[in-house]
């Protein structure tokens, strides 16, 4: 039990700091939802202002992660860690963890929703929320297969890494990046989920320590990559050349189907 707690300790106090001082944004430049903020896209993005440095911690985890299956210390850190939770909790199982992943993504659109406000409009929230978890599955669904690591519980060889942890933690960056420039308080709530979702794999009994471990630093760099490229991408196909938003997007309903009518000039 202590080798757990001491573990995910670690993640939840190395990768917080780099979360919330790479999502600092000015409290009047934040942006609120409203009717037009839905379906017109503003005329810019702040890029991130990340340093190199906000990068190392989620790299060393995916490292940490990947060096399981060559270092025996590292493995053994693994079995250490399973064997002290199936002894002191044999029978345990809950779902909880298939929801709590999702939870700092639900917080963000209903705190804007209760008119805090946040550091992105909701079509561009919305897309880099999209491009943050594409990025993560593009980067870890391969992964898996080729590893081919069998699960704790021996279900089936898709160990690592781990899919909850790095939506989790997806999430929980998502969250980091829109409103920690308001209070450091949400990118800790943010990181206590994502952390508590990581903690229950092991309980689990469907991931090994190292699959957690590497899970939390591709969902932290997926989010971290697409605030970071996103404000570019957005300014070379969404503005014109001077200045002028040319892109607009509008409920529909036709023939009885909703849809989502998007035009642009180019």
């Amino acid at each position: 039990m202590n080798l757990i707690i001491r573990g995910m300790s670690c993640i939840l106090f190395l990768s917080l700091p780099f979360g919330i001082a790479s999502a600092q944004v000015r409290p009047d430049t934040a942006k609120i939802d409203t009717a037009r903020s839905l379906t017109v896209l503003p005329d810019s993005v702040k890029p991130l202002k990340s340093k190199f440095r906000a990068f190392i911690v989620p790299a060393a985890f995916i490292s940490y992660g990947a060096l399981s299956f060559a270092l025996p210390p590292i493995r053994q850190v693994d079995h250490s860690i399973h064997n002290e939770m199936t002894q002191h909790y044999p029978n345990f199982r809950s779902t909880i963890d298939n929801y709590l992943q999702f939870a700092p993504t639900v917080g963000v659109y209903a705190l804007n929703f209760a008119g805090v406000q946040g550091k992105n409009t909701f079509i561009d929230r919305t897309i880099l929320l999209v491009m943050s978890e594409a990025i993560f599955y593009a980067a870890t669904a391969g992964l898996k297969a080729a590893t081919g690591r069998l699960r704790p519980d021996g279900s089936n060889r898709y160990s690592w890494p781990s899919g909850h942890a790095g939506n989790a933690f997806t999430s929980a960056e998502f969250m980091a990046q829109e409103f920690s420039g308001r209070s450091p308080w949400y990118g800790v709530m943010a990181y206590s989920f994502a952390t508590t979702t990581a903690v229950m794999r092991i309980y689990n009994d469907k991931h090994w320590f190292s699959d957690i471990i590497a899970g939390a630093g591709f969902g932290i760099i997926a989010t971290k990559t697409a605030y970071y490229i996103y404000p570019a991408i957005r300014k070379k196909l969404f503005r014109a050349k001077e200045g002028k938003n040319k892109a607009l997007l509008l409920p529909s309903f036709r023939y009885g189907t909703p849809g989502i009518l998007f035009t642009a000039t180019f």
